[in-house]
């Protein structure tokens, strides 16, 4: 007691540790009846074995690679890691892999290859899977525990982890209420069974082994992880060793700690350094069999290294509470100390010991705390860049935008000029001096400033460039407007409440992203806009055929040109719609008889019907962040217990479909269609989400590659069909009604792929946008002929709120990362990333492309 040990590392508490991560593990797994039913050995361990038992809480992105880094390393990832989670670095932090490879611990990892990535060259033995095959959940996990019986046989490692992958497969394709979630979880607790098992039979006197069962993040209610709800942060964590005492009562309520607290307290355990990123706090039960004067040291231990890392953050640490709180402890602690090396063995020293205790947990808490808040570090001066560049492009789009939709539709951005101004090299100079200042005196890494040379001129030429365009085409908008105009008798049109509501509503969708929670509650805003659009839409059809034929006879009858041109136009510009039979065609008449037309009221009721049809695809799917929990008919749909009328519903959509998307399609295009629909339902039979009216009991559940694939071939010949037409029209003859069918073909292959990615119950949102874009079309758009920019704005807004029709919101969590998989039998990268980022925007994209269908039909206009 004379010599200060502080310096030195305590001896490891345990001899192996096993690592046993399941990949989407939520805590109501093990915890709640699922782990009951399916996990009885788990289960038993928790509540009566030598176990403790918690909660923890993954920090959001909660995406694989970052949860691992937060595992191992006690920070907190940034969400750039979400980005970088498809194709991990090695991981330069300080990190628990790094300090046991450092003391000569011989680790064996096998599972998801994420860690290979992240630690290349620290495993004496490994075996990768990959993780982001998800239609694939059998062999991912035998690849893992083939190993099992020889490694656990073996006593040449120390530190063995395991990552299991299948239960996040199952939980992307089908949800965690699936059928196949029981079977894998009980498939879990055999692993674990034999491991603890294995792991008791080898024990020795001096020093047990530990066995830890957590998971990197949990599932969401549709299956998905990557955003904050309760289901996805919330993962058990479960510490099995015989060092710890036997639960004498059943565990009423896990007690909830931070993710990161793993890394600390692994490193105690192993008798390594704590992490120098770490802000996890030591997890005290673990070690709390130990002597008090162990487990102040240890608790010490943290303390300082969490003090060591404010001070590198933060100026003022010496202010900061938790520092504060800390050097009272480490006081208390000397205290004490002095207290015990006089032999002092009563009941003070024990009370003194508590306090001390108390004081550290606190201490290591609001440290932690404060840290947690500011070690997220973030590359100011590339993101200034960045966003310089972005707004300037924007001014200049916006500088452009009147005269592209003026008559003569121009779209010129003058960029001659300035190049060869004396501004444009004045500000190449000043931006590279800046950039040298910058880069010359940063502290952190940039990583603007690690470009080559060349690369950052570049950037500085474009930023001038785009600052000198904006001046000059400034500079030509205040010259016209001194010219005197051209024809001054024409005055210009007063606007219409139409172009307000879409000036106000598209400009005041745009201010409200710069608040986080209209950005979370995004389909709100859209689901709002929309209703008012059909109301205006209402109110505007109303005027044209009752208020203005009153006052203005030649008025109605341009209106009722304008309904009886449709079947006209149907034939000359292949509009989606069938000739209307009663059309006169050229007839002009000041008689309101046009009233009488059932044309004109079902334009009527239009607007009606498509606020029926948003409020129930509004019912499919519960969206955004507050209210995703609640239960919606999509969930229903998807139960168990509701396959009947599942396959039902996506028997009709699928009838639906091809009756809407048939009837401006070539014979051979309708005949692919019809035979994709059909492989569309075969696809879902075989993957087990419908049945067949014949089929009886549970069909084996295959992953539906040869049907997928059958319909990829249809959509392939559908495409093509259309491509062809297209191509036909531009170079050899100019004719408006090919192009017009070879857009539409290409359009009806889109919404076969389209059928084919969407999950089942979300079959009926494909069919209602469908219906919209031909009602409004028939009934809105053609007979009150609004212009180009209107239409455009209109469909602008439908895509938006189909995106979120789809049960898509602003969080990474509603990503189907299952659709990426469709009629693939292995990972291939380019194909996966083409049909996830297809199947979550299709609602958008085939708005899109229904636009420039239906602008390529109007030729008259």
């Amino acid at each position: 007691g004379m010599v200060s040990n502080w310096t030195k590392i305590p001896p490891p508490l345990f001899k192996k540790v096993v690592i046993v991560l399941i990949d989407a593990l939520r805590d109501d797994f093990v915890f709640g009846s699922k782990g009951k039913q399916f996990m009885p050995y788990t289960t038993q361990v928790v509540e009566k074995g030598t176990s403790y038992s918690f909660i923890a809480e993954a920090k959001p992105p909660t995406v694989t690679m970052p949860r691992i880094k937060a595992l191992m390393t006690g920070s907190i990832p940034g969400f750039i890691d979400v980005v970088v989670n498809l194709n991990s670095p090695a991981l330069l932090d300080d990190n628990l892999i790094w300090q046991a490879k450092t003391a000569g611990k011989r680790i064996i990892f096998y599972g998801d290859d994420t860690w290979v990535k992240l630690f290349p060259k620290h495993f004496v033995e490994y075996d990768g899977t990959t993780s982001f095959f998800v239609s694939d959940f059998t062999e991912v996990d035998d690849n893992v525990t083939r190993h099992l019986d020889r490694v656990l046989k073996r006593e040449d490692w120390d530190l063995l982890i395991l990552h299991y992958l299948g239960l996040d497969h199952i939980g992307h394709m089908t949800g965690p209420n699936s059928l196949l979630v029981g079977p894998k979880l009980s498939e879990m607790d055999n692993i674990l069974k034999k491991i603890h098992i294995s792991l008791l039979s080898k024990e020795e006197a001096s020093l047990p082994n530990l066995l830890v069962v957590c998971g990197d993040h949990g599932m969401s209610e549709t299956g998905s992880h990557g955003g904050s709800s309760e289901g996805e942060v919330h993962t058990p964590l479960l510490f099995i060793s015989s060092a710890f005492e036997k639960r004498s009562a059943p565990l009423a309520q896990p007690e909830h700690v931070q993710q990161t607290d793993l890394a600390s307290t692994l490193a105690i355990g192993l008798g390594l350094p704590i992490s120098r990123n770490s802000v996890g706090n030591l997890i005290l039960p673990v070690v709390g069999g130990k002597t008090m004067r162990e487990q102040l040291r240890f608790l010490h231990l943290n303390g300082f290294q969490l003090s060591r890392l404010l001070q590198e953050n933060t100026p003022a640490y010496e202010k900061d509470p938790g520092y504060e709180h800390f050097k009272i402890a480490e006081k208390s602690h000397g205290n004490w100390i002095k207290l015990y090396l006089e032999g002092n063995n009563s009941e003070i020293l024990l009370n003194l010991g508590k306090k001390v205790l108390k004081q550290y947990l606190e201490a290591l808490k609001t440290l932690s705390s404060s840290l947690s808040k500011q070690v997220a570090q973030y590359d100011m001066y590339s993101m200034m860049v960045g966003t310089v560049i972005i707004m300037e492009v924007l001014l200049l789009l916006l500088l452009s935008v009147p005269k592209a939709l003026s008559k003569r539709a121009e779209f010129e951005v003058p960029l001659s000029p300035p190049l060869f101004s004396l501004l444009f090299y004045l500000m190449c100079l000043m931006l590279c001096a800046v950039h040298v200042i910058v880069c010359t005196s940063a502290e952190s890494l940039c990583y603007f400033c690690s470009m080559s040379w060349l690369t950052a001129l570049g950037v500085m030429m474009l930023i001038s460039a785009l600052t000198c365009g904006i001046l000059s085409a400034i500079a030509k908008i205040f010259e016209n407007s001194r010219l005197p105009p051209k024809n001054p008798i024409v005055s210009s049109s007063s606007w219409s409440e139409i172009d307000v509501l879409i000036l106000a509503g598209t400009t005041g969708h745009v201010l409200s992203l710069g608040a986080s929670s209209f950005i979370e509650e995004e389909h709100q805003t859209w689901y709002f806009l929309i209703n008012t659009l059909c109301l205006v839409l209402c109110q505007e059809l109303c005027r044209n055929n009752f208020l203005l034929k009153e006052c203005d006879p030649l008025h109605s009858s341009n209106v009722k040109q304008n309904f009886d041109s449709i079947g006209e136009t149907s034939e000359c510009k292949n509009i989606d719609i069938p000739v209307a039979s009663n059309s006169k065609l050229g007839k002009a008449t000041s008689s309101p008889e046009f009233i009488k037309g059932a044309d004109q009221w079902i334009s009527l009721a239009t607007p009606w019907i498509i606020l029926i049809c948003c409020r129930l695809l509004r019912s499919l799917n519960q969206t955004g962040v507050q209210w995703a929990h609640r239960p919606d008919f999509g969930h229903w749909l998807t139960s168990s217990e509701h396959k009947s009328e599942l396959s039902f519903l996506a028997v009709v959509s699928l009838l639906m479909i091809f009756f809407l998307v048939q009837r401006r399609c070539s014979l051979v295009s309708k005949i692919a269609m019809a035979l994709g629909l059909l492989g569309v339902y075969s696809y879902r039979a075989a993957i087990g989400n419908v049945i067949f009216p014949w089929q009886h009991g549970s069909k084996d559940i295959s992953k539906g590659i040869t049907e997928a694939r059958f319909v990829y071939v249809f959509v392939l010949g559908i495409v093509f069909t259309g491509t062809k037409d297209l191509l036909k029209s531009q170079v050899i003859s100019a004719d408006s009604s090919t192009k017009s069918t070879g857009l539409w073909e290409v359009y009806s292959g889109l919404v076969l792929l389209a059928a084919l990615l969407f999950r089942p119950h979300n079959l009926p949102v494909l069919v209602f946008c469908l219906l919209i874009q031909t009602m409004m079309t028939k009934y809105i758009w053609i007979p009150l002929k609004f212009d180009a920019a209107q239409i455009t704005i209109m469909h602008y807004w439908f895509g938006q709120a189909f995106f979120y029709f789809q049960g898509n919101s602003n969080g990474i969590a509603t990503v189907d990362v299952s659709a990426g998989f469709v009629g693939l039998d292995s990972y291939v990268e380019i194909p996966a990333i083409f049909l996830t980022a297809f199947a979550t925007y299709a609602g958008p994209f085939l708005w899109a492309i229904h636009l420039l269908c239906y602008l390529s039909s109007e030729v008259s206009r």
